[in-house]
């Protein structure tokens, strides 16, 4: 089949990859114009983009899939469209366009979080399972027939960042299987099935941590956040970025809140334990080991909030 690849993000990255080593041809890829990246803001293609052009596979930069993006990819007469977190939603006529429609491989076990932010809702909700689900593209969000659905534990400690790049690519397989199958007429789609529960994009505000909670809630939010939008507090009145943390259970945890020393550890207090901090990045500050940042406070205890 002629596929039309529609992608920005570097989780999008090993689908693009996949399907272009594949048995059908890529004739497109659609994806987000560069961005300003970095402190000096400079103009970034995009990591789908960049991959795209080592490929060799020609580029369709749009903001939004609207009558232009539309015209351009209508030319490249493609027979599947497949998506991948493009950044978009795709409406008629363009959702029609290709012969067989459009699949988007989305990083939940569908009906679960639907929408932008799903492996970060996933964590934050402290979700032991998770996955990655191909479904056919429908007007409503992410609601369409599941062709196929790849499950997986959710590992002690990780992050948002890591999960995410383990399911993107066990989630290029699935797509590349789903795409085989469309190709072939073996596919088979089945409704959702349940409630659904959604994920909607993540903001600053999900990105601060709430000391008076419980340590399991803290963690699953510092993971949930992590690395982006970016875990924080702020310690006498001073925000700071937390990049690595982990659960401390030793009896002598501080209450919720109070930051101190123990031992080489430095640790703040939750409402049933604690957790300690290992990587920091103070405001307009490079980062560092938590015990330095402490160090260079030059106090015994403070409190974050």
């Amino acid at each position: 089949m002629r596929l039309v690849f529609a992608g920005t993000p570097a989780p999008a990255v090993p689908t693009l990859e996949r399907l272009v080593a594949g048995r059908h041809e890529v004739v497109g890829v659609v994806t987000r114009p560069p961005a300003p990246l970095g402190r000096k803001r400079v103009l970034t293609p995009s990591p789908v983009a960049q991959a795209a052009e080592r490929l060799g596979v020609p580029i369709i930069e749009a903001a939004r899939l609207d009558a232009v993006a539309t015209t351009a990819i209508a030319a490249l007469e493609p027979d599947l469209g497949v998506i991948v977190a493009y950044g978009g939603l795709v409406h008629e006529p363009l959702l029609s366009l290709p012969g067989q429609g459009w699949i988007n491989l989305h990083f939940s076990l569908l009906p679960a979080w639907r929408g932008a932010a799903p492996v970060q809702r996933a964590l934050m909700a402290g979700d032991a399972v998770t996955g990655a689900s191909v479904f056919q593209l429908v007007a409503e969000l992410d609601a369409g027939d599941v062709f196929a659905t790849a499950q997986r534990a959710v590992g002690a400690g990780e992050t948002a960042g890591e999960l995410l790049e383990a399911l993107a690519v066990s989630g290029a397989e699935l797509t590349a299987g789903v795409v085989d199958a469309i190709a072939s007429g073996t596919a088979i789609a089945t409704p959702q099935a349940g409630d659904p529960t959604f994920a909607p994009k993540l903001t600053i505000d999900d990105a601060r941590l709430d000391w008076g909670q419980p340590t399991a809630s803290v963690d699953a939010r510092f993971r949930g956040v992590t690395p982006e939008p970016g875990a924080f507090t702020e310690v006498g009145g001073a925000r700071v970025k937390v990049l690595e943390a982990r659960p401390f259970d030793d009896l002598t945890r501080p209450g919720a809140g109070v930051v101190r020393a123990q031992g080489r550890r430095i640790v703040v207090g939750t409402a049933d334990g604690g957790i300690e901090l290992l990587r920091v990045q103070p405001a307009g500050r490079t980062a560092m080991g938590a015990a330095d940042w402490w160090r260079g406070l030059g106090v015994d205890e403070a409190v974050a909030r």
